[in-house]
């Protein structure tokens, strides 16, 4: 069983995210959606820089993510064929419910870049474990849209970037198991 909420340690033990493509409603309402953000901000961070944020884009505005991918991606991209821009629509409009993740660096300050950017990381994580403790299943993805400068300007700036785009629904289907790393490599005793 995948996201057993059984017990806290169920769930890490068993967590899954669900492929975008395939979570379907019901999503999370508007309410829960901050609550899950909220809790995704309880995530280390090294002089409480807070170097992430977070952009829930409504389902009256995936018509206009949609169009700005497919603009974005002509942009850039002017021979794209039409399994690509179907490919970008298709991208905006998945899954019942979607926040953006943006990492957002301080340059300015003595911590370092790399100490930000794997806060920002740690967020969407927390934000994944949010929402498979909500009842809900989660998918973390980025692709073209994430690189685009364009797509970026939509939800920030630079230094701005965008760390993922989260989807959240109801899994339509059972998860499967993907493959895991072997386990003999995760770890070592030093031996200094």
């Amino acid at each position: 069983m995948f996201n057993d909420l059984s017990s806290p340690l169920s769930l890490l033990t068993t967590r899954r995210s669900g492929k975008p493509r395939d979570l379907i409603a019901p999503g999370p309402d508007h309410a829960q959606l901050v609550e899950m953000i909220r809790i995704a901000g309880r995530t280390p961070d090294h002089g409480k820089l807070a170097p992430w944020r977070f952009v829930i884009v409504g389902d009256d505005r995936r018509d206009a993510l949609a169009a700005l991918l497919v603009d974005a991606y002509r942009e850039e991209r002017p021979a794209a064929g039409r399994a690509e821009i179907e490919a970008m629509e298709q991208f905006a409009r998945q899954a019942p419910a979607l926040v953006v993740a943006l990492s957002s660096p301080r340059p300015d300050s003595h911590i370092p870049l790399w100490e930000q950017e794997l806060s920002a990381g740690a967020a969407c994580m927390n934000l994944l474990h949010a929402v498979h403790a909500h009842g809900f299943a989660g998918g973390w993805l980025t692709g073209w849209p994430a690189f685009s400068d364009r797509v970026r300007d939509a939800f920030g700036q630079a230094p701005e970037r965008i760390a993922g785009f989260i989807f959240i629904g109801t899994p339509g289907r059972a998860l499967d198991e993907r493959p895991r790393p072997d386990e003999a490599r995760l770890w070592s005793d030093w031996q200094g």
